[in-house]
């Protein structure tokens, strides 16, 4: 897939800022490479890296200089090549944006220990290579809540990229929190197989919607199915960014992935030279996840509701997957009262009761 390079660029030269341990700084502002999944115009995913990479120039100003790799594709050959080149080029901190970029995350770092790599919701780390993530199925427990209370069905829809933990969480956070309102909730559930591909979201969707849901909500970047929804009148959520522009009506709020301030926070370690490998996984109550405001047809006992489980998240009153938690064929699989650690949530691939995987 060919890749297009943009660069913002500052002024303020690092030698008279402390150079971290071990690297040597040849350059006269910090070189902060992104190598994106897609590309901005995607509304999601790669639309909220762009806003904290943007953040991140605004904020830093003449003491960076950040490039841009988009269409970088999820994984392949060109995942590696992309982050050498950039390796290569003098960027010392490269941020990989997308969970199949790891394995090539992992290998190019050791090939470069002086320049810094951190892996977007990866678990493979290194002397110079650290991870970020955030809690995304807090969100999918709010908008859990919603549709439980507002689905005359009981019956959702959820456009799945790739059956990985990151997204069978999703899944099951949003049909426990349905669930808890109505018991009886269904969460039909189909992987596309591509995180970003407007037509096939779009006709999953429609698909979706003819088979009798009354709810739609995803875990893919583009808006088409939020666009589809407005034009037929379904409710459905935002996923990654603010996509209410695209369904006033029926995007009843939005998941939005706040990643500027971490990408300040790691920059500023590495002129600071503080930054060492880590693994933050970041929340509501850190503002890494934001739920947008409500839409209008939200009624206010829902939105009370809804923030009943945002504010206990954000407090630490309240877990998603705090049990009893029974599989799809009814075994008990997370004890009453018992709140399983965050290794166990990050390698979740057990489906809930209730979860259909069709197609």
């Amino acid at each position: 897939m060919p890749t297009r390079r943009t660069i913002l660029k500052g002024g303020l030269a690092l030698a008279a800022l402390p150079a971290l341990p071990g690297l040597a700084f040849g350059q006269e502002k910090l070189k902060v490479g992104f190598a994106y999944l897609a590309v901005p115009g995607d509304y999601g995913w790669t639309y909220a890296h762009d806003v904290g990479a943007n953040d991140l120039a605004a904020a830093l100003g003449d003491k960076v200089e950040v490039t841009k790799v988009e269409n970088v594709g999820e994984a392949g050959p060109n995942v590696e090549r992309v982050l050498r080149e950039l390796a290569q080029q003098g960027h010392k901190l490269i941020f990989a944006t997308t969970f199949g970029h790891m394995e090539a995350c992992v290998k190019v770092s050791a090939e470069f220990p002086d320049v810094i790599f951190e892996h977007c919701t990866g678990y493979m780390t290194g002397p110079n290579l650290g991870t970020y993530n955030a809690r995304f199925y807090e969100g999918r427990a709010v908008i859990g809540t919603i549709a439980g209370h507002m689905s005359k069905k009981g019956v959702a829809g959820y456009i799945a990229s790739f059956p990985i933990p990151e997204v069978v969480m999703g899944m099951n956070a949003f049909l426990i929190a349905a669930r808890k309102v109505n018991p009886n909730f269904v969460l039909k559930a189909a992987y596309l197989s591509t995180w970003f591909d407007p037509a096939k979201e779009g006709a999953q969707a429609q698909a979706f919607i003819d088979q009798g849901c009354d709810f739609i909500t995803q875990h893919t970047d583009s808006p088409a199915p939020v666009e589809l929804c407005e034009r037929l009148g379904i409710p459905c959520f935002g996923q990654a960014s603010d996509m209410s522009a695209f369904g006033p009506e029926q995007c009843l709020t939005s998941i939005v992935d706040n990643w500027g301030p971490h990408y300040i926070k790691t920059a500023q370690a590495v002129l600071d030279g503080t930054w060492k490998p880590g693994q933050p996984w970041e929340s509501l109550a850190d503002g890494g996840v934001i739920i947008t405001p409500y839409n209008k047809n939200v009624p206010a006992e829902v939105a009370a509701a809804a923030d009943v489980v945002k504010n206990g998240q954000i407090d630490g009153s309240f877990h998603i997957f705090t049990g009893p938690l029974k599989d799809r064929d009814g075994a008990e699989f997370v004890a009453a009262g018992v709140t399983p650690d965050d290794g166990f949530l990050l390698g979740m691939q057990t489906y809930v009761e209730g979860v259909e995987v069709i197609g």
